[in-house]
């Protein structure tokens, strides 16, 4: 419900386009809409899963589930099938011989290279549809946009890798 009021259009085309408002509404929906359309053979936790071990390492099933919002036992059932398809293996912690560490295998890294590829064609193409000057706009907000990139990643706490310290 709450992405279809953010992707609403109408809404955000009735804002001024200088706006943190706007500009974060016409992100959002562009990015849910690409997300959508694409081609996908799994869930998007799933996804979201691989993508947390590719950025962060091994992690515990706890932390990763954390991270996600789901519970526990969800995330052992996710973490188990990612395993049996081959994206995922356990490993044990050096520190902690009682822990089991769940990590990215080279084919789950490949998978997530290929998704993100898909996805960054998906708007290549529709970027390819814009005139000059708008293609021109998007090159020069680049800069702005990899530190929005960099800025999400800060506000991660480097021990949980949830948002705002682990407070979710």
């Amino acid at each position: 419900m709450l992405l279809g009021m953010v992707t609403d259009e109408g809404s955000a085309g009735q804002r001024d386009p200088g706006d943190p408002a706007a500009a974060g509404a016409a992100l959002y929906a562009l990015v849910a809409a690409v997300v959508r359309r694409g081609p996908r053979e799994m869930s998007l936790t799933s996804l979201s899963t691989l993508a947390t071990l590719d950025r962060t390492g091994p992690r515990r099933i706890t932390d990763l589930a954390v991270i996600q919002g789901v519970a526990q036992p969800s995330m052992t059932v996710l973490v188990t099938a990612l395993e049996r398809s081959g994206l995922v293996e356990r490993r044990g912690d050096p520190a902690d011989r009682r822990v089991a560490l769940v990590a990215l295998t080279t084919a789950g890294a490949e998978l997530l290279r290929a998704q993100r590829s898909a996805g960054a064609e998906a708007l290549i193409q529709l970027i390819d549809k814009l005139p000059a000057d708008e293609a021109a706009a998007l090159a020069a907000a680049i800069p702005a946009l990899r530190h929005l990139r960099e800025l999400d990643s800060e506000r991660r706490d480097p021990a949980t890798g949830a948002p705002d310290g682990g407070s979710r």
